[in-house]
């Protein structure tokens, strides 16, 4: 949990570096509470449901407001994480944008994201904490 809360206490810190720890607990934090937001979306909410919009009938989708609201909440914390993580593997930061490119993009982050960091000083400072060269 410290991991993850060093993540929402440094949201807007777009420099520096994140290891791979800090960065992965942060995504499956944010993936478990995502999950369960939805489900309590639903309940509290309801599923999709099929509404006559005068000349033809629409399927709406469901109304998500805490979902939502995590999702605004946490897409600050979750670009700066990243940008730290990258930093860490020696990439610059612009390269969470290659995220965009439909399929392939969200493959190539996360291989990047997964990757070792450097043991040693980069151009982007010291390795964080724990994951010093010995």
């Amino acid at each position: 949990m410290d991991q993850v809360m060093k993540v929402y206490r440094n949201y807007v810190g777009f420099t520096g570096r994140a290891d791979r720890k800090e960065f992965w607990y942060f995504i499956l934090f944010y993936v478990i509470v995502s999950a369960v937001l939805q489900i309590l979306d639903r309940v509290a909410f309801g599923g999709p449901q099929i509404i006559d919009s005068g000349r033809h009938w629409v399927a709406s989708h469901d109304f998500q407001p805490l979902t939502a609201i995590f999702a605004v909440i946490s897409l600050c914390p979750s670009i700066a994480v990243t940008m730290r993580r990258l930093h860490d593997t020696g990439k610059s930061g612009w390269w969470v944008l290659i995220g965009l490119i439909p399929l392939i993009g969200w493959i190539w982050l996360l291989v990047l994201c997964a990757a070792k960091g450097d043991p040693s000083p980069n151009g982007h400072g010291e390795p964080p904490e724990g994951s010093r060269a010995a």
